[in-house]
């Protein structure tokens, strides 16, 4: 089966900048794209004041027009997605993408990934939904949903696409960083990048034997490396590292036991989504 990039969409403002990084990953690694638009019933809608209606013969009355309306809503909702799927398919062939495809399920994001999961290569999407406030400190649920529930590589848009020219591993020696470092290497998606791989302590066995080794690896497969060690409390370290270096991308792994996998495990997750001004790989 042909593996794809897959970009979520819905009616946030992170859809357009879904669509570019989907795009580009699609562009980098050679493989087809696919944007997808799951039709979830069971999000919220502005309640109705019926409150009017409560004469003993209405019942039957309001039934029918809630039903009618709730068809309406539905088919509106369809439409929507629809066009909101024509036009990142429109804008990611003007990027140079041969042929996308689109889909349309529905039912929940998390429950439609896990139908299409061997399918996926990489999976795009926003750290926030259209069902999300729009404060900038707030995710959508479903993200950290996905991220536990797709074994699945998951970039993590912010809502502003930019050319990705620089890239930070965050790294840990772990089996999960190990792999993703080899991804990374074979998969193309560094070729012509700067890539930065900082791992944080002196004394420790990432810094001592896995950064030689990450070099190696990266350096062998014809990409330009930086290996760094940083002291300090992990995520301030990593955020200023970025900083300095004008990264365009981190990447990092999702769970695990150590120092900087900790950064995405309950609710530093949200802190560290929250809060990042670039876009983040997070690996599995």
């Amino acid at each position: 089966m042909t593996t794809r990039v897959m970009g979520c969409i819905d009616g946030s403002s992170f859809a357009t900048a879904v669509c570019d990084y989907a795009a580009w990953a699609s562009l980098k690694l050679g493989a087809p794209l696919t944007f997808l638009h799951a039709l979830d019933e069971h999000v919220e809608r502005p309640e109705s004041d019926l409150s009017g209606n409560i004469g003993l013969g209405s019942r039957e009355h309001l039934l029918e027009e809630l039903a009618q309306l709730d068809e309406q809503h539905g088919k509106l909702a369809r439409q929507h997605g629809q066009l909101m799927l024509e036009d990142v398919r429109q804008r990611a062939e003007e990027k140079g993408c041969n042929a996308p495809q689109v889909r349309q399920r529905h039912g929940g994001l998390v429950e439609a990934l896990a139908e299409l999961e061997d399918e996926i290569r990489l999976l795009v999407l926003g750290k926030r939904g259209e069902a999300a406030a729009t404060a900038s400190e707030h995710l959508g649920s479903n993200l950290e949903r996905v991220i536990r529930a797709v074994h699945k590589p998951v970039l993590v848009a912010i809502d502003d696409y930019r050319d990705i020219k620089r890239v930070m591993i965050a790294f840990d020696n772990s089996a999960t960083t190990r792999r993703g470092v080899e991804m990374l290497a074979a998969g193309g998606l560094l070729n012509g990048l700067a890539c930065h791989v900082v791992t944080i302590g002196a004394d420790s066995e990432a810094a001592q034997k896995g950064l030689p080794w990450a070099e190696g690896v990266l350096s062998t497969a014809g990409i330009d490396v930086t290996s760094v060690i940083r002291s300090g409390d992990v995520e301030e370290t990593l955020a200023s590292y970025a900083r300095d270096n004008a990264i365009d991308l981190m990447v990092m792994g999702a769970y695990g036991h150590s120092r900087i996998r900790h950064l995405l495990v309950g609710s530093t997750t949200t802190a560290m989504i929250r809060n990042t001004q670039i876009p983040l790989l997070l690996l599995r």
